[in-house]
């Protein structure tokens, strides 16, 4: 599988490291239910098709990306640095 990450062009990925599930959300403050943050920290799907993902580029830029992968073939849909993609600016590298 190859990454193109939009600051050091197409990588293999083996050059990145898998966080996870970039469509969680924390809940909100410091008076969250357990309940809440169980389901946060515990509980994940496991989606078949387009999903976002959280990978870092460790052996390069060392960037946060937001990685849109197909589960089902691991076709790379679309990658955005992480920072951007949290601003709202897209940040789109594909």
């Amino acid at each position: 599988m190859r990454i193109r990450c939009p600051h050091c062009g197409e990588r293999d990925a083996q050059e990145f490291g898998y966080l996870g599930d970039a469509t969680k959300r924390r809940p909100d403050g410091p008076g969250a239910s357990a309940e809440a943050m169980f389901d946060y920290v515990y509980l994940r799907n496991n989606p078949a098709g387009p999903h976002r993902e959280f990978w870092h580029h460790g052996a390069g830029c060392r960037t946060w990306l937001v990685v849109t992968r197909d589960t089902r073939t691991h076709e790379i849909l679309a990658v955005a640095d992480a920072r951007a993609a949290a601003q709202g600016d897209g940040g789109d590298g594909r």
